[in-house]
């Protein structure tokens, strides 16, 4: 009688690591799958928010240089600080997904 639940207990045991590791490979896959939509969201709402910017920046700087040329030295780098909101989403996904 002792053997059979010595036998029933490493069996159990033994089968309780094999799901254990299983547990531990399917945890690291969800995890790996979640970088990656973490990664796709922050690029995403990034771009979404500098085209934004740059679409009201650039009708305002657009309208501003028809009344006065002078300004379009002052107004063109504000587009670009708009755009920049993209690159640093984009870094962002990318750290995301190295690290």
């Amino acid at each position: 009688m002792k053997k059979r639940l010595f036998a029933i207990a490493s069996v159990l045991l033994s089968a309780a690591g094999l799901f254990a590791e299983s547990a531990d490979a399917a945890a690291a896959a969800g995890a790996s799958s979640l970088k990656y939509f973490a990664a796709a969201i922050a690029v995403g709402i990034a771009c979404i928010a500098g085209g934004m910017a740059v679409g009201k920046i650039g009708a305002a700087a657009m309208g501003a240089m028809s009344e006065n040329a002078e300004l379009s030295g002052k107004a063109l780098p504000f587009v670009g600080l708009a755009e920049g909101i993209c690159l640093w989403g984009f870094l962002v996904g990318l750290l995301i997904i190295i690290l």
